[in-house]
């Protein structure tokens, strides 16, 4: 029964893809900042999604930044030392990013369902879309919104950065 219930949801993502409706967004960056607008209505998550929710703090500056690092992109030092000063950032907090959604999704108003890699369309939708998407309730633009971060803070705005 979970098995028909999860084809159906994935199905119905696909076909939004197809028609292009906008009313879609997949990939961790996209869906977080979509999660974190409260624009999501549903997100699908793989149950075995590798990517971990850091908090980094600068020491100096007070500032705190959230990034979700696969295990490739924890070995890069550029996620945890200043560009500009080069000092080292400190690690307020780590969790697996699909644990601490399934703790904080109600904060978004949105509701979390769980993926397997088990059929046909769980696997094409964690193998081709990274494991997480989700249903928008309007239309967002987010690479407008990546564009507008940018342009905020006057530095360069980095694809896999998240604010929250």
């Amino acid at each position: 029964m979970r098995f028909v219930e999860e084809k159906n949801m994935i199905t119905k993502f696909f076909s939004e893809i197809a028609l292009d409706t906008g009313m879609i967004v997949f990939g961790v960056n996209d869906t977080m900042k979509a999660l974190e607008m409260s624009a999501c209505e549903k997100v699908m998550l793989y149950e075995e999604l590798a990517h971990t929710r850091y908090e980094i703090k600068n020491p100096v500056k007070g500032d705190i930044k959230v990034w979700y690092l696969t295990k490739a992109q924890e070995d890069d030092p550029k996620y945890f030392k200043d560009p500009d000063t080069g000092i080292d950032l400190e690690v307020v907090a780590s969790e697996p990013l699909c644990d601490w959604l399934c703790v904080h999704y109600g904060s978004f108003g949105a509701k979390i369902e769980l993926i397997s890699d088990k059929t046909q369309e769980g696997f094409q939708f964690v193998k081709g879309f990274g494991g997480i998407g989700g249903f928008l309730r309007y239309k967002i633009d987010i690479d407008e919104i990546m564009d507008n971060n940018a342009n905020l803070g006057g530095d360069e705005f980095d694809a896999d950065e998240d604010f929250i």
